[in-house]
């Protein structure tokens, strides 16, 4: 099995994929997946025990687990994560970076400054979308990132994410009282309530619509818009513009990135590794007296 994991600033989703039945290099079917909260303050035994808890919740076996793959936008948590997969799951980890091999040039002026995930998610888009497309990530930031028909990654907006929004507005405002994010039944609200529902969905919606029609106006009208994350549904739902919602893109996204960087790593581990007519042989513990 596979396991993958992207790191955001607020939430880690974490994925499980099993092999094909047809293609043993290939994993496809996505048996279980959860989110929990990206805390920087976890040691690597506390991020363990979390991990092999879930596996457990599901029945799934940590032995199992052949290869893990990382996208992370929180590089202080890179290295306690590094440790958890070697101490916990005995498996080097791929990190999403510079280097790594993922099917899709990028055309941004310094390509080392777009984030890991912004990148899985637009390999996942072209693969299971073509192209052009823009896939609208709906995180702590709302990400819209762009991919030509050749498969190109060509740049993108970064907005600030409706739940920053919502929390400027309660910060700032004293007698204005927090409220759950979702779709009003009615745009003119009749209480304090509904009004700041509405100036919240209806007021993000108009942003992510906005964007997207300038976006469409320079990429053509044949361009597909997908959208993933913790709120893809809400407002994917009342888009003019965003014509699927996939919940595993970005898990997708890493799988396949793992797929194309898998052989090279095989075989680099196949060629680091001594053969045996050169492996010496094994010295005996201190004190032990050698078998004949």
């Amino acid at each position: 099995m596979l396991l993958v994991l992207d790191v955001g600033n607020t939430n880690t989703v974490l994925g499980v994929f099993a092999k094909s039945d047809k293609d043993e290099s290939r994993y496809e079917r996505l048996v279980a997946n959860w989110r929990v909260s990206t805390n920087q303050t976890e040691t690597v035994d506390e991020y363990g025990v979390l991990f092999r808890n879930l596996f457990a919740m599901d029945s799934l076996e940590v032995p199992g687990i052949t290869g893990i793959v990382i996208s992370s936008v929180v590089p202080p948590l890179d290295s306690t994560l590094r440790q958890v997969c070697e101490r916990y799951f005995n498996s080097k980890p791929l990190f999403i970076e510079p280097g790594v091999k993922t099917g899709m040039p990028v055309l941004y002026d310094n390509p080392a400054e777009v984030g890991a995930d912004r990148i899985v998610n637009s390999v996942a888009a072209f693969e299971k979308y073509g192209g052009p497309c823009v896939s609208v990530d709906f995180g702590t930031a709302t990400t819209f990132d762009c991919v030509s028909a050749k498969g190109e990654y060509i740049g993108g907006v970064i907005c600030p994410g409706i739940s920053i929004s919502a929390e400027a507005l309660f910060g700032r405002t004293a007698r204005l009282q927090r409220v759950d994010i979702r779709k009003p039944a009615r745009v003119i609200g009749t209480n304090t309530v509904n009004s700041m529902q509405s100036g919240l969905y209806y007021g993000y919606l108009g942003l992510v619509d906005g964007v997207l029609e300038l976006l469409l106006a320079e990429m053509g009208h044949d361009c597909k818009v997908v959208a993933t994350g913790g709120l893809a549904s809400l407002f994917g739902d009342g888009s003019k513009y965003i014509k699927a919602v996939d919940d595993f893109l970005t898990l997708n996204g890493l799988r396949i990135i793992w797929e194309r960087n898998a052989k090279p790593r095989e075989t680099a581990k196949a060629q680091a590794a001594p053969k045996s007519a050169d492996k010496m042989p094994a010295k005996p513990w201190p004190g032990s007296k050698p078998r004949r």
